[in-house]
């Protein structure tokens, strides 16, 4: 589509003119309204300038001076909300970082799937069970996961819930990061007991065992490693798919500063597969936020797609807002990927490529459990790395899907989670997560590849 039809005013409500995929069927408009008028009125959930520090991160690392991990639950969930769910996660986070960090020598940036990640794409807008149809479950921001008429009904005081809960998710996020949980001397704390005595749990003490060295001997050096903030504090930003355009559009705000608009949900916003559509109404409303932005570029991506996804999202060429994900699938992803990466760096766009290992290797197993191999997943992130490699773009980040519970939701995995051990601890509400275990498998593996 030509840029000349996009050459207009931007405004928090211009999507409401363009196509809006995936956005639930609301019972009553009125409700709906009012419950968006009440988001309006609370205050954000993160602000413009860590954005801005976001993005000057994500431009450092596509020049190959940082790395991005985002990562966190498939999708958040009302029920399980507590505050050891939310410490265990942020560790598996704060674990996989310092593997990253010490493996490949560049600064991990934090982005957590957390505060916000309450609302899921689907495949089909019903689901039917032994004759009976209803809506599909859309997370917890839209309807209840139990299979009832009344609980599949999308309630709008749900997006209110979800904002509240975000904040409070948010509140504990930043003191885990600044309160001295992410202190680099409790790094063999966040080893949980599951993990410890798992082979990446002792391998992750070696590490652990490596950095006490190294503090100790900055120490005797004379270095007062109490004054270096850096060792004691860390950022972390937050993420979430931009897929309920209403609650998106409720939480934007236009920045004292710079007078720009920014989406407040969170720090870093993707579209989907599903609502990447040039014209539709997603890539409209997250054209004029200035947040980072990310987009998913599945198996079916061109590399017109790329090209014009960049044009659209960052005409100005703007360094550090883009991160593009490729989702391709093990078997896909080194002859589908390689045109994209030379498209957009022939046009000359500033992006940071990312690889999303999970979502194109999902598959339903024969016991009826959705899942994923880890086998496939790491496959498809040595693809990622070897297309980035043969085509001089740096690989600067991964994006996954775990928990710091010890699930059995992904085969695979040095311990060898197998299928009849599904059933144990499957306990996702939508798509298959890593457990610690795995996750520090990936977070090692991934160093490795780094440091090639």
């Amino acid at each position: 589509m030509p840029d000349e039809l996009f050459e207009r005013s931007w405004s928090p409500e211009s999507w409401r003119s363009r196509t809006a995929a995936q956005q639930p069927e609301w019972p009553d408009e009125q409700v709906l309204d009012a419950a968006l008028d009440e988001i309006r009125k609370l205050p954000p959930l993160v602000f413009a300038g860590e954005a801005r520090t976001l993005s000057e991160s994500l431009d450092a690392a596509r020049e190959g001076k940082g790395f991005l991990l985002v990562a966190g639950d498939c999708a958040e969930s009302f029920s399980s909300f507590s505050a050891d769910s939310i410490r265990d996660t942020v560790r598996v986070i704060l674990q996989m970082s310092v593997v990253l960090t010490y493996g490949s020598g560049v600064p991990t940036i934090k982005a957590a799937r957390m505060a916000g990640q309450f609302s899921k794409p689907r495949s089909a807008a019903t689901e039917t069970r032994d004759g009976v149809t209803l809506p599909s479950f859309r997370g917890d921001n839209v309807n209840d996961f139990a299979f009832d008429a009344v609980a599949r009904l999308a309630d709008p005081q749900r997006l209110v819930r979800g904002y509240h809960q975000s904040a409070a998710t948010l509140n504990l996020i930043r003191a885990f990061a600044k309160g001295g949980f992410a202190d680099l001397s409790r790094v063999h704390a966040w080893n949980q007991e599951f993990v410890t005595s798992s082979t990446e749990g002792q391998r992750y003490e070696v590490l652990a065992n490596e950095i006490d060295r190294a503090l100790r001997f900055m120490r005797a050096c004379g270095i007062d490693l109490e004054a270096e903030l850096q060792l004691h504090q860390v950022d972390v930003y937050t993420a979430h798919e931009a897929l309920i355009l209403g609650y998106e559009e409720a939480l934007t705000r236009r920045d004292s500063i710079t007078n720009d608009w920014y989406d407040c949900s969170a720090h870093l916003l993707w579209c989907g597969e599903r609502t990447r559509a040039l014209d539709g109404a997603h890539v409209e409303f997250l054209s004029g936020v200035h947040n980072p932005i990310g987009v998913k570029l599945g198996p079916d991506a061109t590399p017109e797609d790329a090209v014009g996804l960049c044009q659209r999202l960052n005409p100005g060429r703007e360094p550090g807002r883009i991160v593009l994900f490729s989702r391709m699938g093990a078997d896909r992803i080194t002859e589908t990927l390689p045109a994209l990466v030379r498209a957009v760096k022939l046009a000359n766009h500033p992006v940071l490529w990312a690889c999303d290992p999970m979502h194109g290797n999902t598959f339903q197993h024969e016991s009826g459990y959705k899942t994923r191999r880890f086998d496939d997943i790491m496959r498809e992130l040595h693809g990622f790395f070897d297309v980035c490699h043969a085509n001089d773009e740096w690989p600067g980040g991964v994006h996954v899907e775990l928990t710091g519970d010890n699930v059995t939701e992904c085969l695979g995995g040095t311990e060898k989670i197998g299928d009849t051990d599904l059933k144990d601890r499957y306990e996702t509400m939508c798509d298959p997560r890593l457990n610690a275990r795995q996750s520090l498998d990936l977070a090692f593996e991934t160093a490795e590849l780094l440091r090639r």
